[in-house]
């Protein structure tokens, strides 16, 4: 439980640097509104997959939402119930991060370190550079994916090598592609190719076969996990992320020297991002020991086992070309998001090596050959910032005297001694790198609790909201409860409000709708907003407030300063909102809402047409047309949409390749017409997962059937089995 232990304590020293380290950017802004979101939903019995009214983020097949990911649906139930989300996501991020360390740990095991130095590398991997101040900070999906991947590497080395089955495989590769984020997915590709070069490397034919029953073990994983991502490749050609082009460019692109300032706490590197060249945060930084543990290192014995590290050279290896560039290849973009799996192929790397092969022996030649990487550490990491000459050098200090006590241990107490020490120093490291950084630069500083913000926040009648505005105008004191957030709501801070905002956060939206209204992921839009939301739509001579079915519409004063003084457009007045008066105009239709009005019914031409029933992926209709003419719904029109006509099917169009549409035939009279939606390619995605688990259960059937009664499965790295996790450092 050392590993643990370790990764708890330098959790509770991040938070003792910044409260609300785990609660930031998309984080505060995007998951743990979901996260509300769906378990309110769940509670009510809903799984809502399509929101039509939610027009930025409604479609959640094309969300980060986890939709088939069963530890995300459990977080996501139990969310309602906590009043704190700082709280949460922090509790949240320590079950993963420890979930992550201790798989890291496994993988050094199945490759032969001493337990002592895998508790090392488990410790370290939460605590890398930019998995703690981006992954575990922000992009959470980011690092539920790689939890749940580093396992996926340890049963994948364990399954080839016969001393485990194909379940773990499966389960742990199905929870990497199910958190619904294509990066985990993609590296997880990696590690198997380059789990499976290593063992052909290392053990020859006799690698074959048990190498195919994993390529089948990950290929009924992928099976299963093929509707989290297919409803989005097939509506790929009306989202943001529609294109399949490979470019380069240099934004977040790292060159491979920033690799070599990976163990000086005080490294900020030089590569461009959203803060200009010289990087705020120490994003490259892996361990203080990392590149100092290299000299003790006895490499004569290494060489001779070369062919055992073949895989996690080749997976670093890997991580490190992808680092720089290119900056888009189709839906991956900005490179240093495979950062930390560079840090975790390196710290399996050089932790297994300092547990089977590390020495002191010789320890005053091996002590300057560590002062002299120490030393190239200090110049690449002056050479990117060379403002902050003092606190390099200090650092640099500090990991040589570091070094020189874990030596000293060595030496003098054991391995288990100087693995302690090596451990224990990541802890500090960890709150002071965290504190030199504040305030940090990534916080949108939304309220945590909800509770309280619900109680400030304006007291709108039911219906649909939309807010036009611009969270770049927010100066840093409107950025609370008391200012701004307590008016205005950006990213999914409507849905911790339980509130129907059209406005969300969606990294993935609707092409088209965010073109109609200048619409950014964040909800923010453009000032022509206000004019395009009134105008007529030239093919309907509707408003666009009135085909979306809008019931009231927020403006922020900071972008329409005068909108207030001005005549309302037709049909709209302002209606004041006390306390509210300094942030926000607010318009509200002359004959109340109308979002519930006959259905999603928002124009009908030459047709009559009266809802029947309606759910949000369905709405049946009677419709009568003499001369034929046509029915226009307030739906985004995302593919997947199916429409019958007394059951016969019939077409459908869409009104400025955003409204759904259908024309009605001359001489319908009574006629039901029916509207459905289901994910893109949902019987092919059912059709998949059935076809994964029939397969992994003849995978585990042929596994088991395999296992002779007493049979000892040797590891060709071990000689001694590996003693399982829970034993291990007993």
């Amino acid at each position: 439980m050392i590993t643990v232990a370790g990764v708890a304590l330098g959790y509770l020293a991040v938070v003792l640097a910044n409260a609300r380290h785990f609660f930031t950017d998309d984080t505060e802004s995007q998951y743990t509104g979901l996260w509300v979101f769906f378990g309110r939903a769940f509670r009510e019995g809903h799984f809502p997959l399509l929101i039509p009214e939610q027009w930025m983020t409604g479609n959640y097949t094309n969300e980060e939402a986890g939709l088939f990911n069963p530890p995300q649906l459990l977080i996501d139930l139990i969310a309602p119930s906590v009043p704190n989300l700082a709280v949460y996501a922090t509790l949240i991020k320590l079950v993963f991060a420890i979930i992550a360390g201790l798989g890291v740990y496994r993988v050094c095991l199945a490759y032969g370190s001493r337990p002592e130095w895998a508790a090392v590398a488990g410790v370290a991997m939460p605590f890398t550079g930019f998995f703690l101040f981006f992954d575990e900070a922000s992009w959470y999906t980011a690092m539920t994916g790689t939890a749940w991947m580093i396992h996926a590497w340890a049963s994948s080395v364990r399954y080839a090598r016969g001393k485990g089955g194909p379940i773990p495989v499966f389960i742990y590769l199905y929870l990497a592609i199910t958190v619904q984020y294509v990066f985990p997915a993609v590296e997880a590709v990696l590690m198997l190719v380059a789990v499976a070069v290593g063992e052909v490397v290392l053990r020859g034919k006799a690698s074959w076969m048990p190498l195919l029953r994993l390529t089948a073990a990950a290929g009924c994983a992928g099976l299963a996990g093929l509707a989290t991502f297919l409803p989005s490749m097939l509506s790929a050609q009306v989202s943001w992320r529609g294109n399949s082009q490979i470019n380069n460019d240099m934004f977040l692109t790292v060159p491979w020297s920033e690799s070599l300032n990976a163990s000086l706490p005080s490294t900020m590197p030089a590569f461009q991002s959203w803060w200009g060249y010289v990087q705020p945060l120490p994003m490259t930084y892996i361990a203080w020991f990392l590149i100092p543990a290299l000299a003790f290192v006895d490499w004569a014995a290494a060489r001779a086992r070369w062919k055992e590290f073949v895989s996690i050279a080749l997976f670093a290896l890997m991580a490190l070309m992808w680092t720089a560039g290119p900056g888009v290849v189709g839906p991956l973009r900005w490179p240093a998001r495979v950062l930390p799996m560079l840090a975790l192929g390196l710290l399996v790397l050089v932790c297994v090596l300092l547990g089977r092969f590390g020495t002191v022996r010789n320890w005053r030649n091996r002590g300057i050959a560590a002062g002299v990487l120490i030393l190239a550490l200090w110049v690449r990491t002056f050479s990117a910032d060379p403002h902050d000459v003092l606190w390099h050098v200090l650092s640099a200090v500090i990991v040589a005297v570091l070094g020189a006590a874990v030596v000293w241990l060595g030496r003098t107490r054991g391995v288990a001694a100087a693995a302690a020490l090596t451990l224990a120093a990541v802890i500090p490291i960890a709150y002071f790198q965290v504190r030199s950084v504040q305030p940090t630069p990534m916080s949108w500083n939304l309220p945590a609790n909800r509770e309280d913000a619900k109680q400030v926040f304006p007291k709108f009648a039911d219906g649909t909201t939309i807010q036009l505005s611009d969270r770049g105008l927010l100066q840093p004191a409107d950025k609370s409860l008391q200012g701004a957030y307590g008016s205005l709501v950006w990213g999914n801070y409507a849905k911790d409000l339980e509130r129907n905002y059209v406005n969300g956060y969606t990294p993935n939206g609707h092409f088209y709708f965010g073109q109609m209204l200048c619409m950014a992921w964040d909800g923010s839009v453009c000032p022509d907003a206000y004019r395009r939301m009134f105008a007529l739509e030239p093919g309907t001579g509707r408003t666009l407030a009135d085909l979306m079915k809008v019931d009231r519409v927020v403006l922020q004063k900071a972008m329409f300063p005068d909108a207030g003084n001005q005549p309302a457009p037709d049909g709209w007045h302002f209606v004041d909102v006390p306390g509210h008066q300094k942030y926000i105009w607010v318009l509200e239709r002359d004959n109340g809402p109308i979002s519930a009005v006959n259905g999603r019914i928002a124009d009908a031409r030459n047709v009559t047409a009266n809802s029947l029933s309606e759910t949000d992926t369905t709405s049946r209709v009677r419709v009568t047309s003499d001369s034929g003419g046509r029915l226009i719904f307030s739906r985004l029109a995302w593919p997947g949409y199916r429409l019958t006509l007394d059951g016969k099917s019939v077409p459908f169009t869409t009104v400025a390749k955003v409204f759904v549409a259908v024309d009605i035939p001359a001489g319908t009279k009574g006629a039901v017409l029916d509207l459905t939606w289901r994910p893109p390619g949902w019987k092919i995605g059912i059709g998949s997962a059935a076809a994964g688990l029939l397969g992994l259960c003849l995978l585990q059937y042929l596994w088991f059937r395999g296992r002779r009664p007493g049979e000892d499965h040797a590891d060709p790295v071990n000689p001694e089995p590996t003693r399982e996790l829970v034993d291990s450092l007993s």
